[in-house]
């Protein structure tokens, strides 16, 4: 059978890269599509061609169809991948290619428009026997209907948009008093990410575990399942970290859900790769909540353990060939984690953050047991145009154990600056108890950082090693400061060093004593002993202590120093005596009084200002919604007041602890 020549891939990013790698190993040529915001980024660099397809905004560009059906003719593709988001899931998208006589390497038109409404793929659900959640399956029109249809569901509900995905379009109401936000917010995520504000409802499961089975099915009538992703620790319906096998699934409930899953899809005449996604009870009752008719963002983890190529399969299946494999042949080795490090700031709620990688390490990846799949590197922009995700990280290992641990050291090891990043907050999440023990549910992030993330301050032992890392790191700068002449590299010092090391309130003598391969550190009557190769100007710091390797991340301020390792956060301070005792005296500066303003909690566009100058406000009352990243966030008054003067208006964009709103 003859193979596609030329494959456009109508996304961009790392799922981008992550088709156009498969595609080459293939021996397909790739296209790249691009608008103004990524003019020089990593897929345009990496396909054989690329097609310049409008401004920067989606609406104007990728989510343009004539645009992507002018590159298609331009560069001759004869098949279109989409990856995921943008056109990936939009039937009439899928018609167009089918009428152009380009292939689309993605399910038929028709399931993609069955599964895609998600009020219609749970009536379909229901009729192929598949269990599904309790709820209003029509559209609803307004406010007073949506409180009228939570009231006869019963508390908590699920306001959904009925095209959404992705997170976005998805209100939890508790009681009446937050349905008409709620239903206001989807609404107008959903108006804007898909162009569709339709809004249903449906009971909202608590104490719930997200778990979705991957299925691959062909146009012979084959369909098989490739296991579970259990994707429970989530953030605002977005995935977090995502893992398979699911530590909470036996074989009895595995088979089940995966029969559904094969079931559903061949109900629908189903064809390619597909992901449905259940929500599971404590008690392993399981309930069908979408069908996405794609790529799923987290397939990596399912690849590992099952040593498959999604994307090869997609491509075979859409060339016409038949599946190469049976259920009986599917075999799941090993297990996988895969955490999403984003652009974002974990201290402030998490809110997205753009600019530009000015520092980008990632950690060492050799395809086996560290993957990593980005569309980015040293120096590219993290824009406000899309989704702020820098890249999935992926470990394996024997065991959820040995896979745990692999990706704590990777995370320690991924060093980018220039940006907010989460990676600290992952490996506190990796590093937490709960997670060991595999008790996850989708409120997980929710229950265990109620207050958001605040990194955890060194304790014990593993503040005696931040001490003697920072101490040797200071050590090195010392005498490279003290040699004289352009010698070239300085050489590690040799000898005693005395120092006093403050970390928070804890202040302690340090003396160090170099070693060709490392250090001996004494911290008051306490030795610690540590091997390393570390090099001045290295950002990440690996040393071997008597119980294993460690990995730092080193940040130098003068004479501070700030550690991160497994998600704990130190700023250590580095003195002689009588600095310290000098630094005892030193004022702390007052930062300005802000309390009087509203301010931007993030680069994004001013959406609306509810109110007026003059205008009483109440505590908890709307003032004003900033949209960042396509999602929308109200902003409300933190105590009662009257409105002095507006600093912004809608349709401005903000940066960042900009004023929007001062109060008298």
């Amino acid at each position: 059978m003859i193979m596609f020549k030329k494959i456009l891939i109508a996304n961009r990013g790392e799922i981008a890269c992550r088709i156009i790698r498969s595609a080459r190993d293939m021996g397909i040529a790739t296209v790249a599509v691009y608008s103004d915001a990524d003019a020089c980024a990593l897929h345009v660099r990496m396909a054989d061609e690329a097609v310049h397809i409008g401004s920067s905004p989606a609406a104007e560009s990728y989510l343009v169809m004539d645009k992507i059906l002018a590159a298609i003719y331009d560069t001759g593709a004869d098949a279109v991948h989409p990856g995921y988001g943008f056109l990936s899931e939009n039937a009439d998208f899928a018609r167009a290619l089918e009428t152009a006589g380009v292939t689309f390497i993605g399910p038929p038109p028709d399931a993609i428009a069955a599964m895609g409404d998600k009020i219609e793929s749970k009536k379909l659900a229901s009729a192929a026997g598949v269990s599904t959640v309790p709820g209003h399956m029509d559209t609803i029109s307004d406010v007073a209907e949506a409180e009228k249809v939570a009231g006869d569901i019963g508390y908590p509900v699920m306001i959904k948009a009925s095209a959404g995905g992705g997170g976005k379009g998805m209100r939890i109401a508790y009681c009446e008093e937050e349905v008409g936000d709620g239903f206001r917010s989807a609404q107008n995520e959903a108006r804007s990410s898909f162009g569709d504000d339709r809004i249903f409802i449906e009971r909202y499961i608590e104490e719930p575990r997200h778990i979705e089975i991957q299925i691959l099915a062909d146009a012979h009538g084959n369909v098989i399942h490739l296991g579970e992703r259990e994707c429970s620790i989530q953030r605002r319906h977005q995935k977090v970290v995502e893992e398979a096998p699911s530590p909470f699934l036996d074989d009895e409930t595995r088979a089940a859900m995966g029969a559904q899953s094969c079931a559903l899809a061949a109900a629908v005449g189903y064809c390619t790769a597909g992901t449905v996604e259940f929500i599971v009870d404590k008690g392993r009752n399981f309930y069908f909540l979408e069908m996405n008719t794609r790529l799923q963002v987290e397939h990596p983890v399912t690849e590992m353990v099952t040593g498959l190529d999604l994307v090869e399969h997609m491509i075979r299946i859409a060339n016409g060939e038949k599946l190469s494999l049976s259920q009986e042949d599917v075999t799941f080795t090993g297990w996988a984690i895969e955490t999403r490090v984003y652009a974002e700031d974990p201290s402030r709620n998490f809110l997205p953050a753009i600019g530009r990688l000015v520092r980008y390490r990632a950690p060492a990846e050799d395809g086996v047991n560290v993957r990593i799949d980005t569309g980015v590197d040293e120096g590219s922009e993290i824009s406000m145009f899309y989704d702020p995700m820098i890249a999935k990280l992926v470990t394996y290992g024997t065991d959820r154990a040995e896979a745990t641990l692999r990706m704590q050291d990777a995370l320690d090891g991924y060093y980018i600056r220039g940006t907010g990043q989460n990676t600290a907050f992952l490996a506190s999440i990796l590093s937490h108890s709960r997670f060991a023990e595999g008790r996850l549910t989708t409120n997980f992030i929710a229950e265990e950082y109620p207050d958001g993330y605040a990194p955890a301050a060194p304790e014990g032992t593993l503040r005696d090693r931040f001490a003697a890392v920072a101490a040797y790191v200071h050590g090195r700068h010392v005498a490279r400061a003290r040699q004289t002449g352009i010698s070239g590299v300085p050489s590690p010092p040799t000898g005693e060093l005395a120092s006093q090391v403050q970390i928070g309130a804890y202040t302690d003598t340090v003396t160090l004593s170099y070693r060709t391969d490392g250090a001996d550190v004494v911290i008051d009557d306490r030795t610690i002993s540590f091997s390393t190769l570390w090099n001045l100007g290295d950002p990440v710091f690996v040393a071997t202590f008597d119980d294993g390797v460690a990995t730092f991340q080193v940040d130098r301020a003068g004479l501070s120093f700030r550690l991160t390792h497994r998600g704990v956060v130190a700023n250590v301070k580095m003195f002689s005596a009588r600095g310290a005792a000098l630094n005892a005296r030193m004022l702390e500066k007052t930062p300005p009084d802000m309390s009087r303003f509203v301010l931007s909690p993030m680069p994004g566009l001013l959406v609306s200002v509810a109110v007026e100058v003059g205008t009483q406000v109440r505590a908890g009352e709307e003032v004003a919604v900033v949209e960042a990243m396509k999602m929308e966030n109200v902003l409300r008054a933190s105590a009662d007041g009257i409105v002095k003067s507006l600093q912004a208006g809608p349709g401005d964009s903000l940066a960042v602890d900009q004023p929007i709103i001062e109060f008298e």
